[in-house]
């Protein structure tokens, strides 16, 4: 019982508060003492009361990531038999045709499906082996799926502006001009294949909000799961530059979290970088 009501009271209350969506953590898969549908319905039952309470459509990222695709397959079909609207997925861990099979199923079944890119580093971070992760989004979009964590110029997983801007520009445009300042060797037409949304996350608060549109615009996810449940109130209420300050007069919840996060920055240097060129 106490599971359920951790479960059910946190998604209920960041999804009445305001979020669109939550998700289930990224090592929420398969371990035997998770018991993976009971949270299933669980946040299935908060949706359904928050999406009541405020005539918004609400969803929660249900974790359908297992040890093997005939199980991955049945907690999709289940998230389905809920209704709900979106699962998640690891796709590195997975493997790339575990992913396209859920992809497939998603499509098929009208699940959207974000995509963690949980293990990426061991890929991508270190300059003498493995690849960079634009190859890694590029693929992504060939295997399948609708958003992926793509990092942040801001907060906690920074990156290069320009790098971060162009594996952004690889999962949603059509047509790629070649831009070696945004690390995009050769121009890409991909025709009439999906794009990918982007996915800005990982200690990210209100006072990021105005950097992470701008840079990301209107086309992007923008997930702040600390910079919710950190807030002095409660979950509820940390849902909610000039405009926040403008806000903040008509909104004592988004003062307090203005208040609450003003103060925390996050000072790291950005490991993916471009080879500047010696002369």
């Amino acid at each position: 019982m106490s599971h359920k009501v951790k479960v059910w009271q946190w998604v209920h209350a960041c999804l009445r508060g305001g979020l669109d969506f939550t998700k289930d953590d990224v090592n929420v898969n398969s371990q035997p003492f998770m018991r993976w549908r009971d949270p299933f319905l669980f946040c299935a039952e908060a949706i359904y009361k928050s999406q009541a309470e405020t005539g918004e459509i609400k969803g929660h990222y249900l974790n359908a990531t297992v040890g093997t695709c005939k199980e991955m397959i049945k907690r999709a079909m289940c998230a389905r038999e809920l209704e709900v609207p979106i699962i998640m997925h690891d796709y590195l861990t997975s493997g790339f045709i575990a992913n396209t099979s859920l992809a497939h199923y998603c499509r098929d079944n009208g699940l959207l499906l974000h995509i963690h890119r949980v293990m990426h580093a061991v890929i991508d971070r270190q300059k003498n082996h493995g690849m960079h992760f634009r190859v890694l989004a590029k693929a992504l979009r060939m295997y399948g799926g609708d958003h992926i964590h793509a990092g942040i110029v801001v907060g906690k997983l920074e990156g290069e502006r320009d790098i971060t801007l162009g594996f952004v520009d690889l999962l949603r445009n059509d047509f790629i001009e070649k831009d070696r300042s945004s690390g995009i060797y050769f121009t890409l037409d991909w025709v009439s294949m999906p794009g990918v949304l982007p996915v800005a996350s990982e200690g990210i608060h209100v006072w990021h909000m105005p950097a992470l549109t701008e840079i990301f615009g209107d086309d992007s996810v923008l997930q702040f799961g600390g910079g919710t449940l950190g807030h002095l109130w409660g979950n509820a209420p940390g849902a909610g530059n000039e405009i926040i300050r403008a806000a903040s007069k008509w909104s004592p919840e988004l003062a307090t979290a203005c208040e609450v996060w003003k103060a925390i920055k996050f000072e790291f240097d950005a490991v993916d970088k471009l080879d500047k060129p010696t002369s």
